[in-house]
């Protein structure tokens, strides 16, 4: 343990080393100066709690960082924390109890700042929605180190029911302002599960209350289209694309409107490229033309959900693509296409929302044709890993969902063992 008299003088001369070095000050025993590889210093006091002696573990309490107090400011602090040792006190447990003594919106706000560090941008958006639409509202008044199991149970309950934090208190519920239902409530929880999960490494409470809480089915609804529904999506790209889809709109107070509703050629495209490729609705509007080999067709993905990626296109893709018109940086363009600021198009609500009514497609989301793309090649017996590698799953459990598609190679061997029986039983 090395030894030096701290001063600003000696503390500037101070360099990182490969490993974490506290330097103790020679007058003051227990006040020293922690260095990190990085260069961060820190001031550090230690001590022994209750009677003291050298069976009695050290503790050690961070002052503050060399930035926010001069050497003498920290030397005072020391002074003082070791003066209240000496009269019984324990500032380490103190710190540690005051630490725990947070609400769960507090421990929300540490987590999303401290905690997320390894998750993409769009699963923060997502974590801080749930935060704000349900924990914070139902929970976030709780001290964490009060929450138990059955706490959790009740918060998960109400949140299917779509219940505020007033509905809870008066027992009335019906105007609600959070959205709700059993989906939303499993994943909260399962959210919930993670955040208590950091607070035990943080040292904020002992054990995770969330489990062993049985959660609801998380039944995401797949919908997958069918050959004569891919027919008429098609039919209703096409019509929209070019002639326009005819509408009738009637008002009591104005005569009958009509004419035809129209997408534009990207819009067209990006639904064309869903269907084609499987990929998520965000891959293809925020997809760069800089990101497509059209002579090899590939697609080179460097931030999807699962992380970077590369997607292998089809003939049928790539002939979209090849015909998309190039209006800046986006493969699909948006309002802000070829200005300096340009950003990816939001979304594709209207367009998709006119060709379902059109195609008669009532209650299929956009995401539905990944999960169609995906049961087309279940169906074909194509195999769960190609499948999985088609999608860019990550995790190959993530594919199994649609092993019950994957009907070509049972019914193979079923006429297999069918066949050898019947002509055991004609021979006999």
């Amino acid at each position: 343990m090395p030894t030096m008299k701290i001063t600003r003088r000696s503390i500037t001369a101070i360099k990182p080393a490969e490993k974490t070095i506290t330097y103790y000050d020679d007058a003051l025993p227990g006040f020293g100066l922690k260095v990190l590889p990085s260069g961060v210093q820190s001031w550090i006091c230690e001590y022994r709690p209750g009677a003291g002696g050298r069976g009695v573990a050290k503790r050690r309490v961070v002052l503050g960082s060399v930035s926010v107090l001069s050497p003498e400011q920290a030397r005072d602090a020391a002074q003082t924390l070791l003066a209240r040792v000496r009269l019984g006190d324990d500032p380490s447990a103190d710190r540690a109890a005051e630490r725990a003594d947070i609400t769960v919106a507090d421990l929300c706000d540490r987590y999303l700042a401290e905690g997320c560090d390894l998750k993409k941008v769009s699963t923060i958006t997502t974590d801080r929605s749930r935060i704000e639409r349900h924990i914070k509202p139902l929970l976030g008044h709780r001290r964490v180190r009060e929450v138990q199991r059955l706490d959790i149970e009740r918060f998960m309950r109400d949140v299917a029911a779509g219940k505020t934090a007033r509905d809870v208190k008066t027992g009335k519920q019906g105007r609600s302002i959070v959205t709700g239902g059993k989906g939303a409530a499993t994943r909260t929880v399962r959210l919930l599960g993670g955040i208590f999960t950091w607070a035990i490494a943080q040292k904020l409470r002992p054990d995770n209350p969330t489990v062993g809480v049985q959660k609801f089915p998380d039944a995401s609804g797949e919908r997958y289209l069918t050959s004569e529904e891919f027919g008429r999506l098609g039919e209703a790209i096409e019509e929209a694309e070019t002639s326009g889809i005819p509408f009738r709109q009637s008002s009591s107070k104005h005569a009958a409107k009509s004419g035809v509703s129209r997408i534009d050629a990207h819009a067209a495209s990006a639904i064309r490229l869903l269907v084609f490729t499987g990929c998520r609705v965000s891959e293809i509007l925020n997809l760069r033309w800089a990101e497509c080999d059209l002579e090899r067709g590939l697609l080179f993905l460097p931030d999807s959900k699962t992380g970077r990626k590369t997607i292998v296109l089809s003939d049928a893709a790539s002939a979209v693509l090849a015909e998309v018109p190039k209006l800046g940086v986006y493969v699909i363009a948006g309002e802000t296409a070829g200005l300096p600021d340009e950003r990816p198009r939001r979304d594709l609500k209207r367009p998709w929302a006119l060709l379902c009514r059109r195609a008669g497609l009532e209650g299929v989301r956009l995401h539905d044709l990944r999960h169609s793309h995906a049961s087309i090649g279940a169906g074909a017996g194509m195999g769960l890993p190609i499948i999985g590698k088609l999608l860019g799953h990550a995790d190959p459990a993530t594919t199994a969902k649609y092993a019950h598609l994957d009907a070509d190679p049972v019914r193979r061997a079923a006429n297999e063992i069918g066949s050898r029986i019947a002509a055991a039983m004609k021979r006999a």
